[in-house]
């Protein structure tokens, strides 16, 4: 196996699309996830893993907390915004957003949660950070999802 391999065969997973954020000394960051699922219902926990490159992961393994923007159908160009090595993600998407609970939350995103942050674990080239919801908000959107290297939504939502 190689790892283009690899590449070809997780790209065929389809993958909800978030938004990560943080806050450190005030300043917002924040960056496109796809490795983004539930882990626990008792306490309620979710997993996200982070290249270990990420700027985010840095601010998120020293402040100790995340916040969740879980994306909608539509939602494809912020997406792609946060996903680029831009100074400021949040300026260059043009979107609006706030701190809730000390963290910056996307206005536009149907789903919003914030996590304090219980282990990260050693994964390769990513660290999977596990989180303890805290808060959690949600309005019924078609969700954004991502799949060999296109955005779209479940079928059945976007009708």
């Amino acid at each position: 196996m190689t790892e283009q391999d690899f590449r070809e065969a997780m790209a065929g997973v389809c993958a909800p699309v978030t938004i990560v954020t943080a806050a450190e000394d005030e300043i917002p960051y924040g960056v496109t996830v796809s490795a983004f699922a539930s882990l626990s219902l008792r306490p309620a926990m979710v997993s996200v893993a982070l290249d270990r490159s990420s700027g985010v992961l840095g601010r998120i393994l020293t402040t100790g907390r995340f916040g969740v923007n879980m994306l909608a159908h539509g939602q494809d160009e912020l997406a792609r915004t946060f996903a680029r090595r831009v100074p400021d993600r949040f300026a260059a998407s043009k979107v609006p957003w706030r701190y809730d609970h000390g963290l910056p939350r996307l206005t536009g995103a149907p789903g919003w949660l914030v996590c304090r942050l219980r282990s990260a674990v050693e994964g390769g080239d990513h660290l999977l950070l596990l989180g303890e919801v805290v808060h959690v908000r949600t309005v019924r959107a078609a969700p954004l999802v991502y799949s060999h290297r296109t955005f779209g939504t479940h079928s059945t939502f976007a009708r």
